[in-house]
């Protein structure tokens, strides 16, 4: 969900980006205005420009409850913006010569079944990540989604074949998280490794995330890491943490600003690490941000965008003149986030926050 007080400051940095240098204290007071303004009680901001951190900072508190300060260290649920790890943790499968972005799911799932039998047997690997199956928005979410299940990647698997298409296969653009779900497992099976130690030891590990793990349940040390909170009755409480590790290929990596930076450097260094270690060759990288499912974009658009859409894993749109954005969002009960990155200005950017809505 890309939600106003994330997008306020996106726009913001963008705009400044392009026309002038990073003004710290302007961004201090912006993010204290969104504080206040949306009732956040804690938010952290990333930004790193022609390959140098110009700006990670964390404003307000961690948690209502210890009243902790929030920082560029603290852990927060990125949620949605793991499905770009998914995305390219597969890609390497395709490098690797163990899969294939348009291989039928049946290949390697082969009790994989949907409503529709023909649409069963015509469903890719591509179909999983880029939310054109049919099914309306959300479909399914129930099964991990809110606390109180205990459904396994298997039961989700068994079960999608009961869920209804609203429109027909591949026309309409339609949010879906189990099918990330579908496509870990997919990766479990060509890997030989579970979705979070792939993650961890072939993504995280390489890149140089040193505190990040693929789930909450993986992180040992919570010294320093967010409570979730929610707007209720006029006021902020805190919440339980709230997702089910089922889920995690769809959302479940835990990370802070400094490590999502490290993450932005990577990508806009064309998959390179900082030790010049390739992970990724060029043409699968470059397959992961080219635009797989159109979306509509508004006719008085505040990017001046002129086309979006879902590439794999990843949200694809032009801004301010022509260039070419890259950049996910992600909501967790409790928390929003947002990544972007603008490869030809050499920027990235990260909203951390720790408030729902």
């Amino acid at each position: 969900m890309f939600l106003k007080k994330t997008a306020i400051l996106v726009l913001f940095i963008v705009s400044i980006s392009i026309n002038a240098q990073i003004d710290a204290n302007k961004l201090d007071n912006l993010v204290k205005n969104t504080l206040t303004t949306f009732d956040v009680p804690g938010i952290s901001v990333g930004i790193i420009k022609d390959g140098k951190i110009v700006y990670a900072k964390g404003h307000g508190v961690r948690s209502l409850t210890n009243k902790k300060g929030m920082n560029d260290n603290t852990l927060v649920g990125v949620a949605s913006n793991s499905k770009g790890f998914t995305c390219f943790a597969l890609a390497m499968m395709v490098d690797a010569g163990k899969l294939n972005w348009d291989d039928k799911v049946r290949k390697h799932i082969p009790e994989f079944q949907l409503y529709d039998s023909w649409v069963t047997e015509q469903f890719t690997v591509r179909d999983l990540v880029t939310h054109r199956s049919g099914m309306g928005l959300g479909a399914g979410d129930l099964m991990f989604f809110p606390e109180g299940n205990d459904f396994t990647s298997k039961d989700v698997i068994n079960n999608v074949k009961h869920l209804k298409p609203e429109t027909s296969f591949r026309s309409k653009f339609a949010y879906n998280n189990n099918m990330f779900i579908i496509a870990g497992e997919v990766l479990k099976r060509v890997s030989g490794l579970s979705w979070e130690e792939f993650i961890e030891t072939k993504i995280m590990k390489p890149v140089g995330m040193i505190n990040s793990k693929a789930s909450y349940n993986r992180v040992t040390n919570r010294t320093n890491i967010i409570d979730a909170h929610t707007r209720t009755e006029g006021k902020v409480i805190q919440i339980p943490h709230d997702w089910s590790e089922t889920a995690n290929p769809a959302g479940g990596i835990m990370s802070n600003v400094n490590d999502m930076l490290t993450w932005a450097k990577f990508l806009m260094n064309d998959a390179v690490t900082k030790n010049g270690k390739r992970l990724l060759s060029e043409r699968s990288f470059h397959e992961l941000w080219q635009l797989q499912t159109p979306l509509s974009v508004r006719k008085n658009d505040s990017y001046n965008s002129n086309f979006r859409g879902y590439g794999l894993g990843w949200f694809v749109t032009d801004v301010k003149g022509g260039y070419k954005q890259v950049y996910h969002t992600g909501g967790l009960l409790g928390t929003v986030t947002q990544f972007t990155m603008i490869p030809d200005l050499d920027l990235g950017i990260i909203v951390l926050t720790n408030q729902m809505n």
